[in-house]
Formats: C-alpha cells, structure tokens, sequence
C-alpha cells in the first residue's frame, strides 16, 4: 500500500495534462513529499543559448532602493518548458482578469491618493 504521506491533495484548479485537455487527471503521478513553497513579488530573467534562469525573491521596497534584494529561489528551465509554462500561465492570467479585472503593472497607476 502507497505511503499517504509522500503525496499530498492536488490543487483546487485542475491541472492541465501534458494532452492540453484541462480537467482531465495527468497521464503521470505527481510526488509532493519534497516540494517547498515560497513567495516573492521579484523575479529576474537571464538566459543562455539553452536554458532560462528565473532568480526569485523579496522585495520589501515597492520602489528602487539601494538595499539589495534578496534571491531566495532560481529556477531553470529548458526553452520547451519555459513555452509550456508561458502558455499555461497566460491562460489562468487571461482566467483572473476575466474574473477580477485587468491586472495593471504600472505600480504608479495602482496608488491611489485621496478622493476629494
């Protein structure tokens, strides 16, 4: 019998499986036991002729600041996973908006003063 502990309850949202029919289970089994979870509001993108290097972090200044920011995380990926990536998140981006409104990434146009 399986050890229940080296897996955990799969996302609220149903993944989407390497067909690209959502809903559908995965035709692979998925193995939590070792995932870590972390949050940053930074990300940083270089690249080499084969790979993509995501460096994610916090920041804790919403403006440029002289303090550093602290990389937590780095992600590589190969350009195929990089592609599958963009497109699944473009589709649960294009989901929220259509739900919530549009997410706009000027922080500038976001403040918002007093009301008078």
């Amino acid at each position: 019998m399986p050890d229940s502990s080296s897996t955990s309850t799969p996302p609220a949202t149903p993944p989407t499986s390497s067909t690209g029919q959502q809903g559908n289970p995965p035709d692979y089994q998925l193995d939590y036991s070792r995932m870590s979870e972390a949050y940053a509001n930074f990300c940083r993108v270089a690249q080499t002729p084969e790979e993509l290097v995501l460096d994610f972090g916090l920041n804790p200044q919403m403006a440029p600041t002289s303090d550093p920011i602290k990389i937590t995380h780095r992600l590589i990926l190969n350009y195929y996973t990089a592609k599958r990536l963009l497109l699944a998140l473009n589709q649960f981006i294009q989901r929220h908006e259509a739900a919530f409104g549009v997410l706009e990434l000027d922080f500038n146009k976001r403040v918002r003063g007093p009301r008078g």
